[in-house]
């Protein structure tokens, strides 16, 4: 039967139904399972057999985990645990090795008998891993014998076998991702190491040892920190001066959920906390950060006031007053978590709030009234913070003033698009008038909108909110964005409420922000000091992936009639060779240098252009990063150059 003159189709019958067997949706849809492809879903396959010999660690299993990557591009993760079990699965009909390797939903952390508590909710890890890969082998050790069994894109090549005697107790699976599964296999050392050493400090006492045995690329790294989150602390903040002797420890457990907290304050003025259930890292927070913001305001406030503190008798602080300068780290074990937000990584259970809001009270009370004098330098901070607060009042206002976009004191003029969906729509901050002119001619004016910025925007991880707010670059991207900030920087808007009223993303006028800077070093400052403040102050854009950044070209090459870009030197040499290296090359020194058309051609045009996607993976080593970038301390920035020098490509002199 035809439809419309198409040779369409009309029945629908059970015949069309397809049936995926084993592993294959893995393998026809990976991107449900491990987020995408790309870098990003790759190093994935890493902690997600990773996990499984942290579950074995938080059980009091396994004391020691080795990761390698080998000279063929595999992985070796090793643990010292029980072993997977390597028995009849009766329901299977097959060993439990082959079931937990080549089954989804199969795995030992449904009944909460074999694990309490686990960051692999979905038992669906190490099967996709083996699903994705080429080839993947298990070894096991148990009970003096050592096993084994081998796979092929997640289907067993044969039994377990037994391959003899051992001294070894513990699981050892080694795996090849597939080429014809992801864009390219290109493992980095420092990705991997991120969540490594993340999960070291997480899980005191662990050791975990990582290692690069790729010639040319040898490296090896071990971890392990009898002091946990406070060493965590210690480590997040090594770069900034603490105001306090050392971080406050809090531990505790109600209705059988473990707390642990460990809170330090620095002479910033920003909040850094960061916060995981079962070792995941919740980035939208939840209801453990709920309960830790409140206990925490309220604590200090009734603390002040008991002890007359306060001048003012009906003054108090806020909950932006209280976490000004401070670094926490928050670890909450829960047996049934709920997971909700855009990224699943906000925690829902509401009676999680209540319990860490007991458990730090009570610590925290007990605490301060024990060191009176930390509790003095933590309010003194608290109470600049409020005098700080005051003062950026009017400058607040001035961002939210209905029509403030059109005001004609602005420095840089927004050119707006003529579509209102958010989600159809872009901005682009653009470096300098020059550039600015260029992208609003060469641009799509029914769905791009563009922002010059005049200089060098301020560097807010130098500023309080006061100084920033005055700032008029700030003010101007704060109020073309339209979705508001975070006064102090972490993005979430949990806890208590107060008057920077937080972001409100529904309010989000433009889907894509792109930063598009020059391709130089200057380029490259303004892109960080704008990437500084989002961080610091629109964290959610990130975490919600909503900030771009362009790549414009490098170069242009032309011979007669033909004319090509290359967007950095690999590409200047192939288009070279192509030419025979008979052709013309312009190397551009900025944005301004292009005219509209080829700026519309080489970086704005949807369906040429290239944009990276700003993303927050490891956000504890991002913000120690960007404290070593942007802070005050001189040192610790000439080392992270000196160390990271011969990576450095293309140099501007």
């Amino acid at each position: 039967m035809e439809i419309n003159g198409n040779n369409k189709k009309s029945t629908y019958t059970a015949e069309d139904i397809k049936v995926l067997k084993g592993l294959e949706a893995v393998r026809k849809r990976p991107a449900m399972y491990i987020g995408d492809v790309s870098q990003r879903g790759l190093h994935h396959l890493i902690f997600e057999v990773v996990d499984n010999s942290i579950d074995e660690a938080m059980a009091g299993h396994c004391s020691r985990i080795n990761v390698s990557i080998n000279a063929d591009d595999s992985i070796t993760v090793i643990d010292n645990g029980r072993g997977i079990p390597i028995d009849y699965h009766q329901e299977e009909g097959k060993s439990a090795l082959e079931v937990v390797m080549t089954v989804l939903h199969a795995g030992g952390k449904f009944d909460r008998h074999t694990y309490k508590v686990s960051g692999g909710l979905h038992g669906v890890g190490i099967s996709v891993v083996n699903a994705l890969s080429d080839w993947c082998q298990v070894k096991v050790g148990k009970n003096g014998k050592l096993y084994k069994q081998e796979y092929k894109r997640g289907v067993a090549t044969g039994p377990v076998t037994e391959e003899g005697k051992t001294d070894f107790n513990g699981s050892e699976t080694t795996f090849h991702p597939d080429p014809d599964i992801f864009e390219k296999i290109e493992w980095k050392f420092t990705i991997a190491t991120q969540r490594l050493k993340e999960l070291a400090f997480l899980n005191s006492g662990i050791e975990i040892i990582a290692e690069d045995l790729r010639p040319e690329s040898e490296r090896k790294e071990v971890y392990k920190f009898e002091g946990g989150v406070s060493q965590f602390v210690e480590y997040l903040d090594e770069n900034r001066q603490a105001i306090i002797p050392k971080p406050i420890y809090i531990s505790g457990e109600r209705d059988g959920v473990p707390v642990e907290i460990a809170l330090q304050w620095n002479d910033s003025y920003t909040e850094n906390i960061f916060s995981y259930v079962n070792n995941i890292n919740t980035i939208e927070g939840g209801s453990h950060l709920a309960g830790l913001k409140t206990a925490l305001t309220r604590t200090l406030n009734s603390y002040a006031i008991k002890n007359q503190i306060f001048k003012n008798d009906k003054f108090t602080l806020s909950g932006d007053d209280c976490r000004e300068g401070l670094t926490c780290v928050i670890s909450v074990m829960v047996s049934e978590p709920q997971f909700e937000g855009q990224t699943k990584t906000k925690l829902g259970n509401s009676e999680v709030k209540g319990i860490v809001e007991t458990v730090i009270g009570e610590a925290l009370s007990t605490y301060f009234e024990e060191y009176p004098s930390v509790a003095k330098k933590i309010l003194d901070k608290a109470v600049q913070s409020a005098r700080a607060r005051e003062a950026a009042r009017k400058a607040r206002d001035l961002t939210r003033r209905k029509g403030a976009l059109e005001s004609g004191d602005l420095p840089g003029k927004l050119a707006d698009c003529s579509i209102n969906d958010p989600e159809h729509c872009e901005l682009y901050l653009v470096e300098g008038n020059s550039a600015g002119g260029s992208a609003k001619q060469g641009r799509d004016r029914r769905f791009q909108a563009v922002l010059p910025l005049r200089g060098k925007v301020l560097n807010v991880e130098k500023a309080r909110l006061d100084k920033m707010l005055s700032n008029l670059e700030i003010r101007t991207m704060i109020s073309a964005i339209g979705a508001g900030f975070s006064g102090q920087g972490n993005g979430n808007g949990d806890g208590d409420t107060d008057d920077n009223g937080g972001m409100n993303l529904e309010k989000l006028r433009y889907g894509r922000i792109i930063i598009m800077t020059d391709a130089d070093v200057d380029g490259a400052h303004i892109r960080t000091l704008i990437l500084t403040f989002f961080y610091r102050y629109m964290r959610e854009l990130i975490t919600q992936g909503h900030i771009y950044i362009a790549q414009p070209p490098l170069y242009r090459l032309w011979k007669g009639k033909q004319e090509f870009y290359a967007y950095d030197e690999d590409g200047r040499e192939r288009l070279l060779e192509r030419f025979n290296s008979k052709a013309n090359i312009q190397r551009y020194k900025g944005l301004g240098e292009m005219n509209p058309e080829q700026l519309w051609m080489t970086t704005m045009d949807p369906e040429r252009r290239t944009v990276l996607k700003v993303s927050i993976d490891e956000a504890a080593e991002a913000d120690r990063l960007f404290t070593i970038l942007m802070g005050d301390k001189v040192e610790p920035r000439r080392a992270f150059i000196e160390a990271n020098a011969r990576y450095v490509k293309n140099l501007d002199v």
